[in-house]
């Protein structure tokens, strides 16, 4: 069996792992680091299940973490640093850093957690990427009428929770390369990369795997 990579980044699917390469591509941030997705089909409980597991590899350096806070960031947040304390870590912060979470102690490895979307609102992925989406936008305000529209009928058929979800999707479905993934439009600069959120990602993925003493 290789050797596993000493930097690990774990996300809860595909899609996330898809829109991390793509970002940095885009940058040109250098593959030193390994992402992985949750174990089986991926997803939230599972990522936390393997959080533990992953602190316990032998010449594990850094571990960082990428979840969505959904509807709860302070519960998303308050079960990893759990895990976290339980683990070994003592200077733990008890609210999550506005800017995401960069931390270090003797002898335990690096760990550095970002919660979709931005650290400090509730969402997911996609709300990440609805960010990303161009200044003015005209397609932006036509598919939210279409959603608006279809809500006022009761037609449709997601939960209020995945309201982001069925958004970007549709706004994807309509571009020039129809239903692209996240990350290839990303990489299609469909979705513009730029874009404030996208920069403060890249930058704390660099702080933590590529310039950590900056």
């Amino acid at each position: 069996m290789a050797n596993r990579n000493p930097m690990e980044l774990v996300v809860e699917g595909k899609n996330d792992k898809h829109v991390v390469w793509s970002l940095c591509q885009i940058y040109k941030i250098p593959e030193i680091f390994s992402v992985e997705v949750a174990k089986d089909d991926g997803g939230i409980e599972k990522l936390i299940e393997s959080i533990p597991v992953r602190l316990k590899r032998s010449g594990l350096l850094t571990l960082g973490i990428v979840v969505d806070a959904d509807e709860d960031l302070n519960g998303r947040w308050t079960s990893i640093q759990h895990i976290l304390i339980n683990f070994g870590y003592k200077s733990i912060p008890a609210r999550f850093p506005i800017n995401g979470l960069i931390h270090e102690e003797n002898q335990l490895p690096r760990i550095g957690i970002w919660i979709m979307p931005n650290n400090h609102l509730n969402g997911d992925l996609e709300s990440f990427i609805r960010f990303l989406i161009p200044e003015g936008d005209e397609l932006e305000s036509s598919v939210e009428n279409f959603l608006q529209d279809i809500e006022s009928r009761n037609q449709q058929k997601y939960t209020p929770k995945h309201r982001t979800k069925a958004f970007i999707h549709t706004w994807l479905a309509c571009q020039k390369i129809p239903g692209q993934p996240m990350g290839q439009a990303i990489t299609a600069q469909s979705l513009q990369a730029d874009k404030p959120i996208g920069q403060e990602f890249v930058a704390r993925l660099t702080k933590l795997f590529v310039n950590p003493t900056e």
